[in-house]
């Protein structure tokens, strides 16, 4: 079956956006304004189709990310012939931070993103995580500052926090006409002319002189439009230099190139809530957000040889290779989420996973619609779909033909900060958390477990609190699993800050045949974020070869259970550089032992120290609050970055323990008698406090 839509008439883009800036009220109007759906859903009644699970309904907040695919005339002028529809595969990703891993993998198979920005608040917090994750993945970006109608919306102050937060590549393509309760349309500064919304829905628009008191303004800002486009574009620079006229759809090409380069920014207004200034954005999709061939190719590596490149070009021609981004379990069985680079992948087709080495065959291919389905037979070159029923393919995953194997470059994500011990109430509990946690595992890359050797309980790692509190409120509803859950705890990390040599021994005589292990060990800290490595040092034989990957393992267990407190041991470098061995009595495990006490005794003389994750919190209070606030912060060994004014509002930037921001939100409530609101992100890991640290090694004694 051939191709249905040109791969020019793609548009692969993500929403993205710090929480509560509107994103799923945003996606809910394109899926009305595009035909995907008849009636508006939603979010603050809970009936948003893009929010389909019942925890994210109950909360009003995006949990997971979903897809879907709709069309969209696009406007004169951006293709050459009459047939103007474009497939939108439209991601709406969550703006909690707890929930970052699935804007970041999402990013990472999109070609362009629409970032949503309150029109009160301006950027925020996630706000910045957001662009940066973008930016990690060099994604085009439109901007769209929302909900202009609300009380205190300035439009712009919030392009100008664009720019002193985000970028100097922001540039005004419209300007509201009224604010707050008098919105009532843009002013498009290429035509200039306005376009006011006349009715409630959005769907009687018309196109008029912009208003008289308006005209200097928007006349100003169009040149600035042009200056900011001539810097960015040759073509249009040389015209600018040459002050000959320049045409709408040259610049329109010109912001287009700009765009998807990286260059520019265009900056567009409205209110989803209120249904305006949604359709030009729509339009400005297929007019400057890439479609697959737009984008430079993929390099992917040869499977048996990693430093031999394989180019992947958005071809329907080439051999297959896809990337899996995203797992998801629903009542129907497993869905995994892909992207396809290059070629076709068929129904019934067999899929070889790179990383497994195995093969599987695509039973069932649906392109999905928030939470519904439909069976499609072929997915082609720069389409989203999912595969339904496989059984071993996990995230970051290429999916490809045995025949011409490749691998694409995995999705990285960030390490958890927070645990929480897990276990289940009866019996039955018992076996389903297991196949529960398992299946979640499958989901999501940034949830982890371990099990508490000492007491056998389940720990479970994630993000934050939110993020385990929805992960055990899963296992409840999903897997019908009752469980008592422990007070939060924090993921601290181990470390040392000074170079030793430590010898090992491990000598056992007990008739027959004895155990022997003998070696030194070279304990070096390394840089904050380098990781853990093991060197073989020894020369002339002392320990025979076969005995090193036992010292190796030795080593490396040591270093995941930690020595001063339990916790994980990070940034330190070991080197085996001599020791001895006995002929009959010599064996792996006597090594291994010796390793792992030569480790032990080691890092207990070379400074060890805790190592605790520093969140970035951003408070925003009323002025009069401010100096509760910072007063509270401080007596949580909070170090305040800065302070700013944000309309009527003070924002507070501080670095803060997590230990100590467990129930935060809600002390801040309490105490700003619920005007007080505070976001966080994982900042860095930091020393703890010599008498922490003393408190924190004598419980886990304990």
């Amino acid at each position: 079956m051939p191709r249905q839509r040109p791969i020019n008439k793609v548009r692969n883009f993500g929403i993205i956006a710090h929480i509560d800036a509107g994103k799923t009220t945003f996606s809910e109007r394109v899926l009305l304004y595009t035909g995907r759906t008849h009636k508006i859903g939603e979010v603050h009644e809970g009936a948003a189709t893009m929010d389909w699970m019942e925890q994210e309904q109950e909360r009003g907040i995006t949990i997971t990310s979903a897809a879907t695919t709709c069309f969209w005339d696009a406007p004169e002028g951006v293709y050459e012939d009459k047939d103007v529809k474009t497939r939108f595969n439209i991601i709406d990703t969550p703006g909690h931070v707890d929930f970052t891993v699935e804007v970041e993998r999402s990013l990472r198979v999109l070609d362009g993103a629409i970032a949503v920005f309150d029109g009160v608040a301006g950027v925020e917090s996630q706000s910045e995580t957001v662009w940066r994750q973008a930016d990690k993945y060099s994604v085009p970006r439109l901007c769209f500052i929302n909900k202009l109608d609300r009380t205190g919306a300035d439009f712009y102050y919030d392009v100008q926090s664009i720019k002193d937060r985000l970028t100097d590549n922001g540039v005004v393509m419209q300007l509201p006409i009224g604010i707050e309760e008098n919105f009532r349309g843009v002013v498009d500064l290429l035509t200039m002319k306005a376009i006011v919304y006349t009715n409630d829905l959005g769907t009687d628009i018309s196109t008029e002189e912009i208003p008289a008191d308006m005209l200097e303004k928007a006349t100003k800002y169009r040149e600035t439009l042009i200056e900011t486009v001539a810097d960015a574009d040759d073509e249009i620079g040389e015209k600018f230099l040459e002050g000959a006229d320049i045409s709408v759809q040259e610049l329109k090409k010109a912001i287009r190139r700009a765009t998807i380069a990286n260059k520019l920014n265009p900056i567009f207004c409205g209110s989803a809530l209120k249904n305006k200034g949604v359709q030009p954005i729509l339009n400005a999709v297929c007019e400057y957000l890439p479609s697959p061939v737009d984008m430079p190719d993929i390099h992917g590596h040869d499977i048996d040889d990693g430093t031999k490149e394989i180019i992947v070009r958005a071809d329907d021609s080439g051999p297959m290779g896809s990337l899996a981004f995203k797992l998801a379990n629903d009542q129907f069985g497993s869905l995994t989420f892909f992207r396809v680079y290059q070629g076709v992948v068929k129904k019934g087709d067999m899929l070889f996973n790179a990383r497994t080495g195995k093969e599987e065959r695509a039973g069932r291919i649906v392109l999905m619609h928030s939470n519904t389905r439909e069976d499609v037979d072929e997915v082609f070159a720069g389409e989203i779909a999912a595969f339904v029923g496989l059984k071993e393919a996990r995230t970051g995953d290429t999916l490809c033909t045995k025949q011409k194997p490749m691998l694409l470059e995995n999705i990285k994500f960030a390490e958890p900060v927070i645990a929480l011990a897990i276990e289940p109430k009866t019996k039955n509990d018992q076996e389903r958390l297991g196949i529960g946690i398992g299946k979640l595992l499958a989901e999501d890359p940034s949830l982890k477990i371990s099990t508490n050797e000492e007491t056998g309980q389940t720990i479970i790692h994630g993000m934050g609190e939110l993020h385990l509190d929805i992960i055990v409120d899963r296992l409840r509803r999903e897997h019908k699993v009752e469980t008592n859950v422990g007070a939060p705890q924090v993921a601290y990390k181990e470390t040392i800050r000074t170079a030793v040599e430590s010898e090992g021994k491990y000598v056992k005589q007990s008739g027959g045949k004895g155990q022997y292990g003998h070696c030194y060990l070279r304990i070096n800290p390394v840089e904050a974020g380098t990781g853990n490595d093991f060197a073989n040092k020894i020369v002339g034989g002392s320990i025979p070869k076969e005995f090193i990957p036992a010292i190796e393992k030795g080593v490396k267990e040591t270093l995941s259970t930690g020595v001063l407190a339990g916790y994980p041991l990070v940034d330190i470098h070991v080197e085996v550089f001599d020791g001895s061995y006995h002929d009959v009595d010599s064996s792996e495990i006597a090594f291994k032992l010796a390793a792992s006490q030569a480790l032990k005794d080691g890092v207990m003389k070379a400074s060890p120290v805790l190592l605790e994750p520093i969140m970035k919190l951003e408070v925003v209070v009323p002025d009069n609050y401010m100096g509760d606030v910072i007063g509270d912060l401080n007596s949580r060994r909070g170090q305040i970055e800065s302070t700013d004014d944000r309309g009527k509002a003070k924002v507070i930037i501080a670095n803060v323990p997590l230990s100590e921001l467990f129930g935060y939100i809600s002390t801040l409530r309490g105490f700003t008698k619920g005007q007080g609101t505070a976001s966080m992100e994982f900042g860095h890991y930091d020393e703890v406090p010599r008498n922490i640290q003393e408190k924190i090694v004598d419980q886990r004694g304990k």
